[in-house]
């Protein structure tokens, strides 16, 4: 399917894309504004949705966890296409500890003891993004995907692990004096030439303080040095994930308006500063994580910011796939919108 002017979808997580919540969620799609769905294809646990045929993936096993069958991946697609759905596959890169654990060599090692796996807090263990392979094994499940029928990839998690431990208890031999953020625009540079000649976007999530944030925040994210080496940048400005203080709001999450409109700010602003710079499509949440609840007012609070901000695609997301579906408007609204913005979706310059 060709990318729709204005793409607004919601998140589905490999559970519901297995379950029948998966056509729940197309019948949404079918009967509101939503017009995209973002499948797990690979989740950060490092499974896939369906049997593959990347040796790689066979080889460790990341398929054979409750896989989709062929059949009804193409039905699933082939039905998402009939109804105008915009199919997005979702491939979390560096957050992969079944790769990590099958194939050491490529895992982030202890600067005490190389021999080692370094675990984050939860004690699991991470892929290097210094090493190529790992890139090499997200654009090819890309391909895989982009053969299936998917229209979009969307790479999640390209970065380093957001844990301050790294400087101290981790080493990057592959890095070679390189700044992480270096790393992370030589990266993604290689994946986005790999998968340019199949023609399909490459989209990529970073964290929504990266828009705002003068450095790579520790974790290889600087605006400047990955904005133009995708398609599409997706900010997750989840006003929950902003601290206190932030734009100088004490209570972020209570001000989603605000925090959305600021980062988008700031997102045209160093984007105009960059030849080639992604368009800009920003993740909205639709969950609540410390108060106020989150409900239909927050959630069309956020999208307001952005369409204040030129920018009227959006994407929403809630772990377990549950949306608030009364915020969301029927789908007439979204041809009359793509008219008002005049079939531009582009982020301009408050």
């Amino acid at each position: 399917m060709p990318t729709p002017a204005v793409v607004r979808g919601l998140y589905v997580n490999r559970w519901a894309a297995l379950s029948d919540k998966m056509w729940a969620l197309i019948r949404v799609a079918e009967t509101t504004e939503v017009n995209a769905l973002v499948i797990d294809v690979k989740d950060d646990r490092g499974l896939l949705l369906y049997r593959s045929d990347v040796a790689l993936a066979r080889e460790i096993g990341a398929d054979t966890v409750s896989p989709m069958r062929g059949t009804r991946v193409r039905a699933l697609l082939d039905t998402m296409r009939a109804h105008g759905v915009y199919p997005i596959a979702r491939i979390v890169v560096a957050k992969d500890p079944l790769l990590a654990t099958h194939k050491t060599e490529w895992g982030i090692r202890k600067r005490a003891d190389t021999s080692e796996l370094w675990h984050d807090h939860q004690g699991r263990p991470w892929l290097d993004p210094t090493q190529r392979g790992v890139w090499q094994y997200a654009v090819d499940i890309a391909r895989e995907a982009i053969a299936l029928g998917f229209s979009e990839i969307q790479f999640d998690y390209v970065r380093f692990p957001d844990d301050k431990r790294l400087v101290t208890d981790a080493v990057f031999p592959l890095a070679r004096g390189r700044k992480r953020a270096e790393v992370i625009h030589d990266q993604l540079a290689f994946a986005h030439t790999a998968l340019k000649p199949l023609g399909v976007p490459l989209a990529i999530d970073v964290f929504g303080l990266t828009a705002s944030d003068s450095t790579d925040m520790g974790i290889g994210q600087r605006w400047e040095a990955f904005v133009g080496e995708a398609d599409i940048v997706q900010p997750m400005s989840y006003p929950s994930h902003y601290a206190a203080g932030t734009y100088h709001l004490a209570h972020p999450n209570a001000h989603p308006y605000d925090v959305v409109s600021h980062t988008l700010e700031d997102a045209a602003r160093r984007s105009a500063a960059v030849s080639g710079a992604a368009l800009v499509r920003p993740w909205y949440q639709d969950f609540t994580l410390g108060p106020p609840h989150y409900g239909a007012t927050q959630l069309r609070a956020q999208i307001q910011a952005g369409y204040d901000k030129g920018i009227m695609s959006w994407l929403l997301w809630n772990p377990g796939s549950r949306y608030t579906l009364g915020a969301l408007q029927p789908r007439s609204a979204l041809e009359l919108a793509i008219g008002k913005a005049g079939h531009d979706s582009t982020p301009r310059t408050p």
